[in-house]
Parts: C-alpha cells; structure tokens; sequence
C-alpha cells in the first residue's frame, strides 16, 4: 500500500499537473472510440501497450479477458459492453488476451482449479475453444497455452456478436471487432487476420 500512497501523492504533484488541461476536458464526460476487453493480470496494462491516455480506451477487465454471451441475466460485462457501445458509441471493439496466461493455464487444466469453484465456472466461457484446442492433440500441456490463448481471443468475438448492441452496429458497418494477443517478454502484439486466418504482427494486419 506504501507505493499506491505515494503514487497518488506524486501524482497529484506532478502528474495532475502536468496534464491539467486533459483532466479538465474529460470532468464532464467522456468518448472513447474504443472498448478494449482484457485479462485482470496484473502484468497487463492497456494503456500502456498502446501509449494512451485517460479518456481513449474503455476498459473492462476479467480473468481471461472473457466475454460470456448474451443472456436475460444482468452481468457486469454485459451492461459495460451495452454502455460502451450504445450509451458512448465506440467505433471498436478489442479483445486483448496475453501470454502466460492463468486463466487459460486453468481452462487447459480444470483439476488445477477444482478447488476454485467461482473461478472454474468463469472458465467455462472459455469451453469451446479448450474444445477445439484437445481435439487437434492427443494430450494438452503447456506447450499449446498460446494456441489456447488466440482460440479462446477468437471465442470471446464470437460472444460479442451475440450481444443485440454489437450485432445491431455490425450490421450498419459501424463498429469492427479486433483480436489480439500481447506477449509480455517480447512487448509485441499479434492481430488476427480475417484472410489467412492468423494472429499476424499488429503493423502487418493494419497496413492493408
């Protein structure tokens, strides 16, 4: 807690500061063009990776940056996704799984986390793609965590479109999804790529 305090100390010294103009243009209101889902990790910081700032990004954070489909039960991922993209409008949707990542290391495990019982049906959000991920090898182990990381990316898009506030701006061309997968010890970033059906570095997929 003594570096959190004393964050915020400097902060209000320095930080604030320096960036007051900003601070004064976002009290009112915000409109972030985008939503970026990701992992709670503590290795993972949106911002930071993208070299942005307060107002750009609407953030919403889980274990396993998982999005669980639509349904008439009220969650707190579901009304964010609502609210970000029919109360604020955003123009994109990203999906930022990592690597090392715990909560796939669970969906690949499930005896690991049986004594986790929230945590393990969290994880069955993730089902599908730990589906697709055994089917292709005879046993699974950690040498396919990133294979299971990028299905599970690809999965968590396919929930969004369930969302009625998604499908709706997917069918005016109004919003696009993204997949991505950062890797924590290189600092890159992989993007899925529609035609090759890929996760592809991020400067090759945006150069088309």
């Amino acid at each position: 807690m003594d570096k959190l305090i004393s964050g915020v100390t400097e902060f209000q010294k320095t930080g604030f500061t320096e960036n007051q103009e900003l601070f004064e243009s976002l009290a009112s209101g915000q409109q972030p063009e985008v939503l970026l889902i990701t992992c709670a990790d503590s290795r993972v910081d949106p911002n930071l990776i993208t070299q942005t700032l307060p107002g750009d990004l609407f953030i919403c954070r889980n274990a396993g940056n998982i999005v669980p489909p639509h349904s008439n039960t009220t969650g707190g991922m579901t009304a964010s996704i609502e609210f970000a993209v029919a109360g604020l409008g955003v123009k994109d949707i990203v999906v930022l799984g990592h690597s090392d990542c715990g909560a796939m290391k669970g969906a690949l495990n499930p005896d690991a986390i049986k004594s986790l019982p929230h945590v393990s049906n969290w994880l069955s959000h993730c089902a599908a793609a730990q589906a697709k991920v055994k089917a292709r090898h005879q046993k699974v182990g950690k040498e396919h965590l990133l294979e299971m990381t990028e299905e599970n990316v690809l999965l968590q898009l396919k929930h969004l479109e369930t969302h009625p506030s998604v499908a709706a701006k997917i069918a005016t061309g109004s919003i696009e999804l993204h997949g991505w997968v950062y890797n924590i010890a290189k600092g890159s970033v992989t993007c899925h790529d529609q035609e090759q059906q890929a996760f592809i570095p991020i400067v090759e997929r945006y150069s088309k």
